[in-house]
């Protein structure tokens, strides 16, 4: 018997064959599609300019971010946040504000920027609390800050100019129309314009959005101030809306808020949020749980909405932005109007994280203690049993108000 020897090259070539062999019958490594794209958005009511919440920024080392400092992290996180801004910004063509005729001070576009605010509606019924100078006033420092104003502008034309914000890959279009106003001077297309919502006009300003914009989102001032439920009329429109391309309907003006709800119309759905109510004021400031009735603080409240919409393919392969995720986070305004002495101090909380906050103080302070300093402890006791007790109510009441299936838990 003859035995055959092989080189080393000749093994390594064998070796490296079967290797080979073996590596094809394996299943190859597919990698994980990408994540769809998709988009977040957050946003608030009413940016209201009250001379108290001025003051409050006046004394805050930070300015106006200190004053919604819980919601910064909030705002920066998401790819676009949206506010109603209910007030001029026109300190050099317009007058100091006065109640019921606002006007903003320089600082408040950056301060809004700075915070993570992308897009604000300067379409409402004090769009022209300073005139139509005011108007263009306000655009000029919207735009010096990069912020995107929808429903007015310095002529007609630009008013009605179709805003689209383009993120993650995805154009969003806005638009803003009012349903209300105070004092009214639109008066020639080629001076400064407030967009009313006139309804077949805004229809056929959603249906070109929807053809060209991925997203469409819709910022409406309407409905009765201090009402929690939305007319018959807003109700009819908001489907028309939805019909006509609309996904996200943004309302606010009653200073409360509203119920929220999810519509079908068209063959689309959307969400519609009929008031977003304020997000910072300085009204109900006298409201105290253990003084009044719930209802004494319904312009306190406030919600933060975070929307997600997430592009997806159809089985024929159209390819369309479905709304993900969606939630109402309680937001509650803390102000110490009637503190003898204290400077002015207006903020907006997030109620959860405060509710939590204050249920470990308290527990803290339950732990029974005696000597000098009991009676000063248990004081303290008592004052964060009461905040504990009005955060409570104002989140019943906000879930209450926009909806159980809404509210982020």
């Amino acid at each position: 018997m003859h035995h055959r020897t092989f080189g080393a090259a000749t093994v390594a070539a064998v070796v490296g064959a079967l290797l080979g062999i073996s590596s094809a019958c394996r299943p190859r490594r597919v990698p994980p599609p990408p994540p769809p794209l998709h988009i977040r958005l957050v946003a608030v009511g009413d940016i209201l300019m009250h001379q108290d919440v001025k003051a409050s920024a006046e004394h805050a080392p930070q300015g106006f971010p200190a004053l919604w400092a819980d919601l910064v992290p909030l705002f920066q996180g998401a790819d676009l946040a949206f506010g109603n801004l209910e007030t001029p910004v026109a300190p050099t063509t317009g007058r100091p504000g006065v109640p019921f005729q606002f006007n903003a001070p320089t600082t408040l576009p950056a301060a809004l920027r700075t915070s993570g605010f992308t897009v604000l509606s300067t379409a409402n019924n004090h769009a022209f609390d300073q005139g139509p100078g005011g108007v263009r006033e306000t655009l000029d420092r919207l735009r010096s800050e990069q912020l995107v104003a929808v429903g007015s502008g310095e002529d007609r034309a630009r008013a009605e100019t179709l805003q689209i914000v383009e993120r993650q890959g995805l154009k969003v279009a806005f638009l803003g129309f009012t349903d209300i106003f105070n004092i009214d001077l639109n008066r020639r297309a080629t001076e400064p314009w407030v967009r009313p919502l006139d309804l077949e006009p805004a229809l056929a300003a959603v249906r070109e959005a929807r053809s060209r914009a991925d997203l469409v989102v819709v910022s409406v001032h309407w409905g009765n101030e201090y009402q929690h439920q939305p007319t018959k009329r807003q109700r009819d429109i908001a489907r028309q809306l939805v019909a006509a391309g609309c996904d996200l309907l943004l309302g606010h003006h009653p200073h409360v808020l509203q119920p929220a709800e999810l519509i079908e119309a068209g063959g689309r759905k959307a969400l519609v949020a009929y008031s977003l109510g304020n997000f910072i004021s300085n009204q109900d400031r006298m409201y105290r749980a253990d003084h009044f009735p719930v209802a004494g603080g319904d312009s306190r409240d406030g919600a933060a909405l975070q929307a997600v919409f997430e592009q997806r393919k159809d089985l024929d392969g159209q390819v369309h932005m479905v709304l993900a995720e969606t939630s109402f986070e309680p937001l509650w305004t803390e102000n110490n109007w009637g503190v003898p002495a204290a400077k002015r101090e207006i903020r907006v909380i997030r109620v959860a994280a405060a509710e939590a906050r204050t249920r470990a103080e308290v527990e803290a302070l339950s732990v029974p203690e005696t000597g000098p300093g009991a009676a000063a402890r248990r004081a303290m006791l008592l004052e964060k049993q009461e905040y504990l007790r009005t955060l409570i109510l104002r989140r019943k009441r906000v879930t209450e108000t926009l909806g159980e299936a809404f509210v982020a838990r």
